[in-house]
């Protein structure tokens, strides 16, 4: 018994530990965060700090290599205006000219200060140079400015040949004082017929190192350190150079022999495009001396005009010392907050405590007398929108069924407008006829020869009716009616569309193939509207003979069929009618959009779309299913499943009188429609008074 209190009694002091032990952890994750926040912001404003004092000791290094090294560039610019010069280009064999330039370029270079000046013709030899030979003939010192010195493959000597200035660091050939090198085409008219070169020295730069108070470097643009505070960095690489500017640079010998090496340290660094200012961070770099494992932060900037960028490396340890201190002062200031949040909740907990207590007993009676009234409401809204969906769809299918019953009727007046002239033509001959059976009629009486008088009157009978068997059709179908499925003979349909098409189907020579007038007394009965099924058979004739247009005459063929089918999941046998043509046929695409309403293959100006789209309502309306296929052979074969009459279902009324049925010859079984039987031999005697 105690086992089971234990085990489904509620665990009230274990809950309010879990609690305590969350909202501890919770208060210290927030001390923990504050202090990062801290350290954070004041490492971020220490970093801005840092980054300013640098980018000012660094806007003046270099200002001051710009003035030490680039003071000199314009000098070769303004030895092509030596007349010395020139007269040695012309006449480079000439060693009194040689001399004779040489000692103008002596007196030029004692009186800038630079490591030497001197020209090269356009092979790349050195013609003339401020060097001064000693005086058992060797030169002074053995470097690019030594006469006789072949430089073709000098990068500076090439940018200068093709009409730029060249500027680039090299060491001295076999081995020389490193410097800088800058030089200019020399020109005679527009052809370039030398260079002018001179050597700056290097040698003030390592003056101006302890402006920065930092380690730090200048890198050319193959990533190359070619100066440097720390002696051991020079001639290192800060990337790994592919093995075509290794070769390259073996080639021009722009470091001389000297064994290119990696770098020490993984310095990675970003270039902004626009600024040109260079950053990056060293996270250990026990190597740097004194600074046993600190942090750096890497600075620099590309010098104006030069393809040389110096890097620093400023020391981050200040930086991560005052970010330790506001970090605790942050957690310190957190930890503050959290007792003075706790000592304000413990407070306010008890008079909420106080406050709950009044309001749980009438809170819980607004509920209970507003439960019933909200459900009361809900439900009688509920009833009153269902109400006005039913009301709504009850509104919305008596006007489709409306604008239905209009589209039908409108279908059958363009039918019969499209039929006036065949009509009028039917009706022409049998009423002359007419008239000429009764004025020989009359003559006859006059003659007194009553036989001939009545065999006449027998005639224009049979006329009379020949004429009422077009007209009948004609008034049953223009009757604009409500749908009633009745039991309806699909031969008898058929006939009386075919009727509306006789003169057409005549003109273009369509051959009719009626297997359904064949069959007619064989043939189940369908339940539908029979007025209706015309207008889909009235649409599916004409879509046939509209298809056939551009089909060869001989080629035209109309057939109509009809037979008991029992599809697959059908109860219920179903009678197929289908109706095909000789045309062109259509694709898949097609086929997939003959039923949408407004979708037609027709001409501009020849169909609305509509035809098919309100077939398919019509005979779905009382059962059916229309659909399209390719018939074989070529062409399109339309298909209706009607259902069947019921048993005992009474039959609808004919449409022809009974004289007119298909059965007397006139309608169906593929015969002319309207034509009636041609006048008697026996009339044509009479014709004479």
């Amino acid at each position: 018994m105690a086992l089971e209190l234990a085990f489904h009694g509620p665990p009230r002091p274990r809950q309010r530990a879990f609690r305590v032990l969350a909202g501890t952890v919770a208060a210290i994750a927030a001390v923990i965060f504050g202090g990062w926040i801290g350290y954070t912001v004041s490492a971020h404003q220490g970093r801005q700090t840092l980054r300013g004092e640098s980018d000012h000791r660094l806007d003046l290094f270099a200002a001051a290599i710009e003035s030490r090294v680039r003071r000199l560039e314009h000098v070769p610019a303004t030895v092509q205006f030596s007349s010395e010069v020139l007269a040695l280009l012309r006449q480079p064999d000439d060693p009194r000219r040689a001399a004779t330039a040489g000692a103008s370029l002596a007196r030029l270079n004692a009186h800038l200060g630079s490591l030497a000046i001197f020209v090269l013709d356009e092979r790349g030899t050195v013609l003339a140079s401020s060097q001064r030979p000693a005086r058992n003939g060797a030169p002074l010192l053995r470097d690019d400015s030594t006469p006789g010195q072949e430089l073709a493959y000098r990068p500076y000597f090439l940018d200068a040949l093709a009409g730029r200035v060249g500027r680039h660091f090299a060491l001295g050939a076999d081995g020389g004082e490193p410097g800088y090198f800058v030089s200019h085409p020399i020109r005679d008219g527009a052809r370039v017929v030398g260079v002018a070169a001179i050597k700056i020295s290097l040698a003030p730069v390592d003056d101006v190192w302890e402006m920065l108070g930092t380690p730090a470097l200048l890198v050319d643009a193959n990533q190359v350190v070619i100066l440097s505070s720390q002696p051991d960095w020079r001639y290192t690489t800060l990337a790994d150079l592919p093995l075509e500017q290794r070769v390259d640079l073996r080639i021009n010998r722009m470091y001389g022999d000297v064994q290119l090496r990696r770098f020490p340290l993984p310095v990675d660094y970003s270039v902004d495009e626009e600024s040109q200012a260079i950053e990056g961070e060293l996270d250990l770099q026990p190597t740097l001396p004194t600074r046993g494992g600190s942090g750096m932060l890497v600075l620099g900037r590309a010098l104006d005009g030069m393809d040389w960028r110096v890097l620093m490396f400023a020391d981050l340890r200040p930086v991560r010392a005052q970010a330790l201190r506001a970090s605790l002062m942050s957690a310190v200031a957190v930890a503050f907050v959290e007792l003075l949040a706790l000592y304000l909740a413990q407070r306010r907990r008890l008079v909420r405590q106080r406050l709950e207590a009044q309001q749980l007993l009438q809170r819980a009676n607004a509920e209970l007398e507003h439960k019933v009234a909200r459900r009361t409401r809900a439900l009688t809204e509920t009833n009153a929108r269902l109400r006005r969906e039913v009301a709504e769809r009850q509104q919305a299918e008596q006007t489709l069924r409306a604008a239905q019953n209009e589209l039908v009727h409108a279908g059958k007046m363009a039918v019969l407008g499209q039929l006036a002239t065949g009509i009028t033509h039917e009706l022409t001959q049998p009423l002359g006829a007419i008239r000429t059976l009764s004025g020989n009629a009359s003559e006859f009486l006059r003659r007194g020869d009553l036989q001939a008088v009545g065999g006449n009157l027998g005639i224009i009978a049979r006329l009379a009716d020949q004429m009422g068997g077009i007209i009948h059709p004609l008034k049953s179908f223009g009757r604009k009616s409500l749908p009633q499925p009745v039991a309806t003979d699909v031969a008898q349909a058929l006939a009386n569309a075919l009727f509306l098409y006789d003169q057409r189907i005549r003109r273009m020579g369509v051959r009719l193939d009626n297997r359904c007038a064949a069959a007619a007394a064989g043939l189940p009965r369908v339940w539908c509207d029979p007025n209706r099924l015309e207008q889909v058979l009235i649409n599916l004739v004409g879509n046939a003979l509209d298809a056939m247009q551009t089909t060869a005459e001989d080629a035209r063929r109309l057939v109509l069929d009809a037979q008991l089918v029992h599809d697959l999941g059908e109860a219920e046998p179903r009678l197929l009618l289908s109706v095909s043509d000789s045309g062109p046929g259509f694709d898949e695409a097609t086929r997939a959009h003959l039923f949408e309403p407004f979708y037609t293959t027709k001409p501009a100006g020849a169909g609305l779309g509509l035809g098919l789209a309100i077939s398919r309502d019509i005979v779905r309306e009382f059962g059916g299913e229309i659909t399209a296929v390719v018939a074989e052979g070529g062409g399109a074969r339309f298909e209706l499943r009607l259902p069947l009459a019921p048993e005992g279902a009474a039959l609808a009324a004919p449409a022809l009188p009974p004289a007119l049925s298909p059965a007397a010859g006139l309608i169906g079984g593929g015969g002319l429609i309207g034509a009636g039987p041609p006048v008697p031999a026996a009339l044509q005697s009479h014709h004479e008074p």
